[in-house]
This record gives C-alpha cells, sequence and structure tokens, in this order.
C-alpha cells in the first residue's frame, strides 16, 4: 500500500521531540511537509528532517502538497482557522490538546468535519499508555465490579514558559488546559463516558494574574459516581506525575504505578499485572501508539478513539467548570 502522506503546522517541543522522531520511523508514512512561522526554528528543523518540504505559510503547504493527514501543534487560539482550512481542504487531522479556545469553537471544527467527512482527533496521550490501556480493560471487564468513584490529579510546573501560554486570549485558560484537560479526559474515559448531573469547582490565582494556577472540584454523575479532583502548576509536590485511583463494589485500581487489590469479603488482595514499564517509556509508549492509531484509523477508515465529537464534550465540561468556579456554587450541567 501507498504510504500516508502526513504534514505537521507547528515545530515547536511537542513537534521536535514527539511527532517527527517517532513518525519519521513509521514505515507507512511518508513525512511529506513540515510548517513554521519562525523560519530560525523551521531551518533547524529542516536540517534534521531532510526529506520534508518546508513552508511558513499552512496555506501554501495546502496547496502545493498532496497530503493525507495534517498534525496540527500550534497554539491554541491558531486551531479554529488552521483546523477548518485543512478539513475544507479535505485532510484528516490531529490537533494537539486542547482542540479550540472554548466549546463554541470546538463545535465548529466538530461541525466542519462532518461537512467534510473527514476525522478529527484531540491528542489526548494518557488514554494510549499502556498501564491505562490495560486499566480501562481491567474496568471494561468487570475486574472492579461497577465503579462508583474515581480520585485523580496532577501537580507539576506548567508545560511552557511561552508568553502565550499564560494569556488566556491565547490558550484560553491556566492550569485547566493543560493538565485537567487530560487527566479529566482519562477518568472520563475510565468512567465510560457516563452522563454528568454537576460540577463544584474552587480555582485559584496564586502565581499568575490572567489564568488560573490550581483547581480542586467535585464532579457527580447521574447513576450517583462521583470524580473528585486536582490540578496546579503551584502546589508542591515531590513527585512530578499524574494519579489516578478508581474505587469499585468489587475492589481498587491505582494508575501511575498501576496496582489492581481485588476485594476478598472483608480484605483487599493484590492481583497487580507482573508487568511494568519504566515511566520514560511510558511517555513515549503513549505518543507512539496514540499516532499509529491516527494513521491506521486513516488507512483503514475506521473512527478515532478521542475523537473530536468527544473532546466536544470536554469543552463542555470546562466551560461548566469555569462556571461553577466563577459562581462560587455546585451547578447542575445540562445535557448537550
Amino acid at each position: 500500500m501507498e504510504k500516508t502522506k502526513v504534514g505537521i503546522v507547528g515545530l515547536g517541543g511537542m513537534a521536535q521531540l514527539v511527532h517527527l522522531p517517532i513518525l519519521s520511523k513509521f514505515e507507512n508514512v511518508e513525512l511529506k511537509a513540515v510548517c513554521e512561522i519562525n523560519r530560525s526554528r523551521l531551518k533547524t528543523v529542516a536540517e534534521k528532517f531532510t526529506s520534508a518540504n518546508q513552508y511558513v505559510d499552512y496555506k501554501e503547504m495546502l496547496d502545493k502538497e498532496e497530503l493525507d493527514a495534517i498534525i496540527i501543534a500550534t497554539p491554541t487560539n491558531t486551531h479554529l482557522n488552521l483546523a477548518i482550512d485543512c478539513l475544507q481542504a479535505k485532510k484528516d487531522i490531529l490537533i494537539e490538546k486542547p482542540i479550540a479556545l472554548n466549546y463554541t469553537e470546538a463545535r465548529e471544527i466538530v461541525s466542519t468535519a462532518k461537512k467534510n467527512k473527514k476525522q478529527v482527533m484531540v491528542g489526548m496521550n494518557l488514554r494510549f499508555r499502556p498501564d491505562a490501556m490495560l486499566l480501562r480493560s481491567l474496568i471494561s471487564s468487570g475486574e472492579l465490579g461497577n465503579l462508583f468513584y474515581i480520585k485523580c490529579g496532577w501537580l507539576r510546573e506548567q508545560s511552557s514558559n511561552q508568553k502565550w501560554f499564560l494569556s488566556k486570549k491565547l490558550s484560553g485558560g491556566g492550569v485547566l488546559f493543560d493538565l485537567g484537560i487530560v487527566i479529566l479526559d482519562l477518568a472520563l474515559w475510565m468512567m465510560g463516558d457516563e452522563e454528568l448531573e454537576s460540577v463544584a469547582v474552587q480555582k485559584f490565582y496564586q502565581s499568575n494574574k490572567d489564568v488560573e494556577d490550581s483547581v480542586v472540584g467535585i464532579i457527580r454523575f447521574k447513576k450517583g459516581m462521583v470524580l473528585n479532583f486536582e490540578v496546579s502548576w503551584d502546589l508542591y509536590s515531590e513527585e512530578n506525575s499524574f494519579n489516578l485511583t478508581a474505587h469499585g463494589t468489587n475492589g481498587t485500581a491505582f494508575l501511575n504505578p498501576l496496582r489492581l487489590f481485588k476485594k476478598i469479603g472483608t480484605s483487599h488482595i493484590d492481583y497487580t499485572p507482573n508487568k511494568s514499564t519504566g515511566a520514560q517509556n511510558l511517555f513515549r509508549k503513549s505518543y507512539e501508539n496514540e499516532l499509529k492509531h491516527f494513521i491506521g484509523s486513516i488507512r483503514e477508515g475506521v473512527k478515532v478513539i478521542s475523537s473530536g465529537e468527544e473532546a466536544l464534550t470536554r469543552m463542555y465540561l470546562l466551560e461548566n467548570i469555569y462556571k461553577s468556579a466563577e459562581l462560587q456554587k455546585e451547578i447542575r450541567v445540562k445535557n448537550i
């Protein structure tokens, strides 16, 4: 079969550390073009990946290149126009999270994808970690019984020091858009995307004035389950890693590292799978699996995991989280 022709727009850290080195090793992918408005950065990257044609204008790239898919790894405020132009040019796209600045923009992207019969995938790499996929499989097979409570969190330094990252107008939000949307996506995925009932959230501005640097909250579901979360760039943590604990009627599971305990009477027995993988390898494998899935879905014509439609529900949740924090009270979440 012919190789899938891929273009990348935005050559920052994600592209240089993740997308480019991984895609260049896929035998079924041809890295056809790269685009970056920073000419110095474009030149640096081009020296390492000489087979890709270089552009500073993505519209010129769309006009001149025959591409099957495009990866968008640019600041959040550029996602809407980029995504729409790519979709109207009949390209499948993978957008690094978040999909857009807000729910309204996300809805426009998803609507454009439907009209043009193309796929939108959003980069939620935690889903593609081998340990997370195994935990999801264990939950789906009923090993923990019925889930009723998930507690999760992520405390670490902010992912970028660039000016746009700390501007609400350009980034959409603070730690919720950086860490919150990813850990909440993972927790909701573990719960099977059950229907929401309400959210009660508090956010803090300890180090930044324009975007939040800490958020704590509780999410209730119509079937009675509860999700508790905390994300922060400011709260001190001895470990720079996320955590998730899932409690079910038949046991409890922990993620990062993965541990599983089955409930036997009044005791809990360790049923943790023997296989373990180092944290650094899990990080890389998550992106390898994510990109393999994206390329495979395009080649086979099947629906992607972490789709634009799913991203739309995440953006809607964030919208309600911000509303709860601003009103400083628990609010009900309406169906969409």
